[in-house]
């Protein structure tokens, strides 16, 4: 068992060269090499989107925007939730959706800045053209 984890910037580098894509994804081979080592970071990338509503129970978001802007949508109310479902069917109660947030403050990040989302707060973002994060799960204390 490993007691840190290194990555190198040439990972970062290589994985930054990706052409966009639509859509919302992870990006290789940073995804390949944190899901390897579990490590709880990933360079997410958005192009043209608009993503679900999210609330994570048990774990925090750490963002850092690395190219482009999105715009956040951070507390409020989830309308019409519903939870993720396991593989064998049953509810995950540590993550839960909605299409929509009902209030919330905006706030739009750019390349560069940081955004702290604490565990059980809802949150979404969207983002005209491509953003790209560094995003890094932090387990609830």
């Amino acid at each position: 068992m490993h007691t840190y984890i290194y990555i190198p910037h040439s990972i970062v580098e290589e994985t930054k060269k990706k052409s966009p894509v639509q859509g919302k994804h992870s990006l290789e081979p940073l995804r390949s090499f944190t899901k390897l080592n579990d490590v709880p970071l990933a360079m997410l990338e958005d192009t043209d989107i608009v993503n679900d509503a999210e609330v994570h129970t048990e774990k925090a978001d750490l963002w850092q925007c690395i190219e482009g802007e999105a715009v956040f949508t951070i507390g409020g109310e989830m309308v019409s939730p519903w939870f993720k479902k396991n593989t064998d069917g049953t509810e995950d109660k540590t993550e839960i959706f909605a299409k929509e947030i009902a209030g919330g403050d905006e706030q739009v990040i750019k390349k560069g800045d940081c955004l702290w989302i604490p565990a059980g707060v809802p949150h979404t973002h969207r983002a005209e053209g491509t953003a790209r994060f560094f995003v890094i799960k932090v387990p609830k204390v």
